[in-house]
């Protein structure tokens, strides 16, 4: 007797369970989820990352809309949105850029940078990493030619950004083989056209053509330099190294509307 053939999951609950896991792993949303969960389900959740970081600029963007109606000045008003983004992701990504930082500039050899990423205590370095990343995407808000702008501009950079994340887990192999970032493994290529073409929706139609476009490339440069000094310090890709991808493309992103946005 033949088996049935195995129904085909709908597109829609696919993808509801795809943004579900994502809100889960990066962000401090209590989302219900049933089922198992773990790492490995990343693989192809990774496609609705653009979605959960446009979530995540929203909320920014809402933080920032609501510090300037209060009557406070741009500088200030960037500030509370960064803050508000940091709290709702449970400062994720700048844990991982004062790590990877930490390694990078402490150590002398490829285990021991890795051995420094794994310490939970911060050094020098990884407290002028996040002093800096701060005060960048901080300057860079306030410099934005309208309030207006600056919103989208947040929900769009959040979104390009974390799109760049699984291009990093392409691009290099894990440094560790029990790493947490080894275990998710890498998306399909079909993900990951997914995971950029969204991004890259989001970007073209909150920025327009030129600056969406700028955008894109901004982050994809913020990417592939991380991702350069990682496979060359530490060999590969890990948890921080994903963590500094993200926080690098955000930076470069923002710097590059802040220029463009007085042009």
């Amino acid at each position: 007797m033949t088996e049935p053939p195995p129904t085909r999951e709908n597109p829609v609950a696919a993808w509801m369970r795809d943004l579900k896991i994502a809100m889960i792993f990066f962000t401090r949303v209590p989302v219900a989820y049933d089922g198992a969960l773990g790492l490995s389900e990343l693989k192809r959740a990774w496609r609705a990352v653009p979605l959960v970081g446009s979530v995540i600029g929203a909320v920014g963007a809402g933080a920032y809309a609501a510090a300037w109606h209060a009557g406070l000045p741009p500088g200030l008003s960037a500030l509370l949105a960064v803050l508000a983004t940091a709290l709702l992701t449970g400062a994720l990504h700048e844990d991982g850029l004062s790590d990877f930082v930490d390694g990078c500039g402490g150590g002398h050899d490829r285990d021991q940078r890795l051995a420094i990423m794994r310490d939970s205590r911060i050094g020098a370095y990884g407290v002028l990493a996040l002093i800096f990343s701060v005060a960048l995407r901080v300057g860079a808000l306030a410099a934005i030619a309208t309030p207006y702008a600056a919103m989208l501009a947040l929900i769009a950079v959040h979104a390009v950004s974390r799109a760049t994340v699984p291009v990093a887990i392409w691009r290099l192999d894990p440094a560790r083989g029990d790493g947490l970032a080894a275990d998710a493994g890498k998306p399909t290529r079909l993900t990951l056209a997914l995971t950029l073409a969204l991004a890259a929706v989001i970007a073209l139609g909150l920025l327009g053509p030129v600056r969406g476009l700028a955008a894109l490339a901004a982050g994809m440069l913020g990417c592939l330099a991380i991702a350069a000094v990682a496979r060359r310090l530490v060999g590969g890709y890990t948890g921080d190294v994903l963590g500094a991808v993200q926080q690098a493309a955000e930076i470069a992103i923002l710097l590059t509307l802040a220029a463009l946005l007085h042009i």
